[in-house]
Order: C-alpha cells, then structure tokens, then sequence
C-alpha cells in the first residue's frame, strides 16, 4: 500500500480514499488519484494506493501497453525493485478482494496514517479496477460492511471474475461476461461516473446500465472518453490515434463526484438524479448526436455545450486498443464557429453561463471554476 497524506496530521479532513490500483498497462497505475488529486489535497484527505492484483506484485500479461510503460509493463513489483519487494508473494486474483478489505481494516486501525483517525473510508476505483469494485460491493461489502462508499470510476458491463489460486484475473474475456447491475441494499451509496465511450466502446457499459436508486447516482458524462489527455498527461503529444485525443474536463466532473459522494456518506444528502445520455436502442446501439457530432443529453461541462470541437468517445481511426480508449476532439469548421458566434465576446458571454450553470447543477465544483474556464478557447473564434 502506499499512502499520501496530509504533511500535518491536523489537516486530515477524517476522509480516507483507498485506490484499488489499475493493472491493466501491466503496472500499478493510479487513474483515481491522477483524476482526483487536487479535490484530496485541498481537502485534507489522505490516499491510499492497493496493489491489490497479481500482476502488479509479480507481473503477467498485458492488456494495454501505455506510453511510459515501456521495459517495465508486466515484470511486476519482485522484478522492478528486488531489494525492496523481492519477499512479496501474491496468492492469486481471488484473493485480492480479501487484500483489499484487510489494507482497508488496516487503515482504521491506524496503519500508515502517522496518528490520524478515519471518520469515513471510501473505496474507489477506474476501468479494471471499477470491475473490481462491482464484484466488490455485490459479494463482499455484504459480509465486511468494510467501506463506507464507493466510487466506481468507468466501469465495464460485467464485473471483475473469481479466479483460481495463482491465477490473474482475465479482464478481456469480463469484457464479454454476462452484464451485471450493483446491488443497491446496502448501507454504502455510490456513485459511479461513466465517460461518453465507456457506454458501447470497448466497456460496453449500457448493457448494466441501471435507474437510481436511494444507495445509487449513476453520472454520464457527455463528450468524454475512458482516456484522455488529463489522464495521460505528458505521453498524451505522443498518441497518434488519426485524429486528436478527447480532452475534455472529466477530472473536473469526477473531482465533483468525489464531494457528492463523501457529503452524502456525513449528511445523508444524496446528490440530484443526473440526466442520462441518450442511446438509440436496437440490435447495435447508437448514441444520439446533434449536427456537430456532440453527445445529447447526459452531465454537461462548457466545453461540450458551447464548443469549438467535437469533444466525443469516439476514437480516430486508429484501430490499436489504447486509441479506442481515448476519444477524440474534432475541431469545428471556421464556418461552422461562425455560425456559432458573432464573435469572441458572444462566445465567451455564452461559456461563462454554461460554467454556472455546470457549478449550479452540481456538476463542478466552485473551487474548480477557473479550472474549468481555461478549457474555453475563445481564439478559435475569428
């Protein structure tokens, strides 16, 4: 496990999220904490990072190769860092739900927190790791009642499998397992955001989609993808996916969610029903999209609402698995920003009411309004 915490124990704000960390690049990755770091600091909680899976401790195949991965992916901790982690052993995938619930027993007891005491342990987790807390929350929380909330981050249709003893868990073939809805009889809510693409991509999630309930918030967030720029940071310039990658602001509506799931843990508060993105239904599925290839219906940022691209999931051409991941952000025709705006006065005057009407709805927080006013690109405009 490893712990990011507030440099003065008084800063801790009794909020503990615990990262059930990603393999699916073949290495202990943090999609959470990267999404949602600025909302932990400034609030004063403390992170916590599992290595909950097999091929994180002692490596295994590969589902997707990310940039900066390379001479690393799949050799696992005993490989990459002998002195340190070369006593570690690693009993199999379907143990690391047992893992997780013991790092979570750990944490209130006090383990690694230099004196701090927990009010309130959230689990969270993005793309395998979400799979994970599906079958977390369906078979385990029931018997533990370890976690007060989860945060399920792009999750899958299907649920993280039970493997056998020293087996890794197969997520490409979950990909295709029987679609499976979070139970929602239990004393935890959670909130689960999905991007765009996450719906009939690769994830497919529109198979388990499911209405709220008063343990459950599903949010659909339009014009985003699974991956994006803000998640690959400085490898996103070296994607060549055949068009631009999305790079929307899901970090931004997601660092939202993080705050209405724990005010709803300590109020009892639950946050509004979100509107979901509209799919056509049928043999094959379409999201509905409007003249500018723009989601309809579902959460809703300025960028998407007042565009100068076509932020979307869907990806450029490029079939590898990792493009179909990362969405795309199609810039508009200069005569279609025309017709648009008169100019870069309207269009900003327009942006500005979208962001208040995100920061209003919930959507965002207002401590990120500048961050979500810099995605406004008002020398698009001519």
């Amino acid at each position: 496990m490893l712990v990011r915490r507030p440099a003065q124990t008084e800063r801790f704000s009794g909020t503990v999220v615990v990262e059930w960390l990603n393999v699916s690049g073949g290495v202990d990755a943090d999609p959470e904490w990267t999404s949602l770091q600025e909302e932990i600091t400034r609030r004063g909680d403390i992170w916590v990072g599992v290595s909950a899976q097999r091929i994180g401790v002692l490596g295994g195949p590969v589902l997707v190769t990310a940039p900066g991965s390379e001479g690393i992916a799949g050799r696992g901790l005993t490989a990459l860092d002998p002195a340190r982690y070369g006593s570690l052993t690693h009993p199999g995938d379907g143990f690391s739900f047992d893992i997780y619930t013991q790092v979570a027993r750990a944490i209130v007891a006090g383990a690694g927190l230099d004196g701090a005491k927990p009010a309130i342990v959230v689990a969270a987790g993005e793309s395998q790791s979400a799979a994970a807390l599906v079958t977390y929350i369906n078979g385990v929380q029931p018997l533990t009642r370890q976690f007060d909330g989860f945060f399920v981050h792009s999750r899958g249709a299907a649920g993280l499998p039970l493997v056998a003893a020293d087996q890794p868990a197969d997520l490409a073939g979950a990909l295709q397992g029987r679609p499976t809805i979070l139970r929602t009889d239990l004393d935890a809510p959670i909130l689960n955001a999905q991007t765009e693409s996450d719906l009939l991509g690769v994830l497919n999630s529109y198979r388990a989609r499911q209405p709220d309930s008063d343990r459950l918030r599903l949010w659909e967030v339009a014009g985003t993808a699974h991956a994006d720029a803000h998640l690959l940071g400085p490898n996103a310039a070296a994607m060549k996916c055949g068009a631009p990658i999305n790079n929307g602001p899901m970090h931004v509506v997601a660092k939202a969610g993080l705050r209405a799931l724990t005010t709803w843990i300590t109020t009892g508060r639950a946050p509004g029903a979100a509107p979901r993105i509209e799919v056509t239904p049928g043999d094959t599925p379409r999201i509905r999209r409007d003249a500018d290839g723009l989601a309809v219906g579902g959460v809703r940022t300025p960028p998407v609402d007042v565009p100068t691209a076509a932020l979307s999931g869907e990806p450029g051409p490029d079939p590898s698995v990792l493009c179909l991941l990362l969405g795309s952000a199609k810039p508009l025709p200069a005569g279609r920003l025309a017709e648009l705006y008169p100019d870069r006065a309207a269009y900003q005057q327009r942006y500005d009411a979208a962001l208040e009407r995100t920061v209003g709805a919930g959507y965002a927080l207002p401590e990120d309004r500048a961050a979500l006013a810099a995605f406004a690109q008002p020398d698009a405009i001519g």
